[in-house]
């Protein structure tokens, strides 16, 4: 019964990417649904984006082992990402009228940073995808019992299917269907799970005293390794290019900004839900201490009546389809528009534009397919793959939407500087105090060695 549903609910999903296929004309709609999405679509489109692997599985299972300081990264850094992007970027960002992020880097700084940029942009991605194919796979193979290798490339085939079929439309209209799949199926398991509880209060009352401390202790390295949790999705995902697909589709600039703040708040609501769940199975039912991030799954499969399974994997396998069909979408558009194209010898049509960026959603499929085959831990590959845009992008970026940059060669030392610091501290030499922290200050100083040193390097003459 549960896998007949399963099936149906992959069935619905392709329906939905087939359908949009036939309103797409040329590569510019399949990037950003024709300009034209209605703010309550793009509001659950933009909380579907942030909804899924890491939240309902990664920051659970992070609050229920280290409190509060615990989901900083996920979900309080993702809900400060989408309100700094409404308040600050969303306007900018709009008025852009550009494909991708690289766009941007081309105007101001030349095709050679533009280049460079989105190949950045483009390895950020490959961690994010990786942790959503992994999370499919675990699902599917709770319950199908295949190997994780068969679950992963499954899955990659039915978001490759609907993603490269109806682009941003489908990534849109699958990502309402899809949150509200997700909302009303943790409702229900949290009433469920609340049943069988003294009630809501004595959860929360389960919880060590500690796991509410939410500053971190008084001493310097405490300090940057706590405002690092902030910046790896609050300020990396703001030069991400799925929330500015997302953006730029709106129907006009104030639905750009109305759309991006509801989402945040959509999701600061609904990330509680998976966190006062799984609460309620360690606590409450002496959840397993080990593997957590698959502890829920389990206990729905083996404890909770038929409907409620259905609900249940439904509402995960939408938060996960929707994050990921987005994810790389994102990056699949920078390396076609980005990448591919300023290197292509001849002039791509909008048709032509259409066919790479299809080829490119395959491509960043099967590279996060392997990315994804050797890691285990889903938080882990957010948040890696989110702090290396903080430490690459985010300078020159910002420096490019609000103050005109155009020094090519403060650019350039500004991506070179934070991402060759940030992981020799990250893979090399591991430092008490967090990587982005010193690959965010390498790539600002990169930045103002260039403006001061070279101060005539201008995007003219590329």
């Amino acid at each position: 019964m549960l896998i007949f549903f399963i099936i149906l609910y992959f069935t619905i999903t392709l329906a939905i990417g087939f359908y949009a296929h036939k309103r797409i004309t040329g590569g510019r709609d399949f990037m950003n649904a024709g300009r034209n999405l209605h703010p309550i679509i793009n509001s659950f489109a933009l909380f579907a984006l942030w909804f899924g692997s890491e939240t309902l599985f990664g920051a659970s299972s992070e609050f229920a082992e280290s409190g509060l300081q615990g989901i900083i990264e996920d979900p309080m850094g993702g809900v400060l990402c989408l309100l700094l992007v409404g308040f600050f970027y969303a306007r900018k960002m709009y008025r852009l009228n550009a494909l991708t992020l690289g766009d941007l880097f081309q105007i101001n700084y030349g095709q050679k940073i533009e280049i460079m940029a989105s190949v950045l942009m483009v390895l950020s991605f490959l961690g994010y995808i990786a942790a959503q194919l992994l999370a499919l796979g675990l699902i599917l193979q709770l319950l199908t019992s295949w190997s994780l290798l068969i679950c992963m490339s499954t899955s990659l085939i039915i978001v490759l299917v609907y993603t490269s079929s109806g682009g941003m439309l489908a990534v849109s209209l699958t990502d309402f269907f899809q949150s509200l799949m997700i909302i009303l199926g943790l409702i229900f398991i949290a009433i469920f799970m609340t049943g069988l509880t003294p009630g809501f209060q004595s959860v929360w009352e389960a919880v060590p005293a500690s796991h509410w401390t939410f500053l971190p202790e008084k001493n310097s390295i405490s300090w940057f390794n706590w405002i690092a949790s902030w910046m790896a999705l609050g300020l990396g995902s703001i030069v991400s290019q799925d929330v500015f697909q997302r953006v730029n589709a709106a129907r006009n600039e104030n639905a750009a900004v109305g759309s991006t703040i509801a989402g945040a708040l959509l999701y600061a609501l609904f990330s509680l839900l998976p966190i006062y769940i799984v609460l309620t199975l360690k606590w409450t039912h002496s959840a397993s201490e080990g593997d957590l991030q698959m502890t829920l799954p389990r206990f729905v499969l083996s404890d909770m009546p038929v409907y409620l399974q259905i609900l249940f994997f439904g509402s995960v396998i939408s938060a996960i389809l929707s994050t990921c069909s987005g994810a790389i979408l994102a990056p699949a558009s920078l390396l076609a528009e980005n990448i591919i194209k300023p290197l292509w010898a001849k002039n791509i049509s909008d048709k032509g534009l259409l066919v790479l960026t299809q080829f490119s959603t395959i491509v960043m499929g099967i590279l996060s397919l392997w990315v994804a085959s050797g890691s285990e831990k889903i938080f882990d590959l957010v948040g890696t793959s989110s702090a290396f845009g903080v430490v690459s992008i985010f300078i020159p970026y910002t420096a490019a939407l609000f103050f005109n940059a155009s020094n090519r060669v403060a650019a350039l030392l500004s991506m070179m500087a934070g991402s060759v610091v940030w992981a020799w501290c990250f893979f090399i030499v591991p430092t008490e105090i967090d990587a982005s922290i010193y690959g965010l200050a390498a790539s600002l100083t990169g930045w103002l060695a260039g403006i001061f040193l070279w101060k005539n390097q201008g995007s003219e003459g590329k």
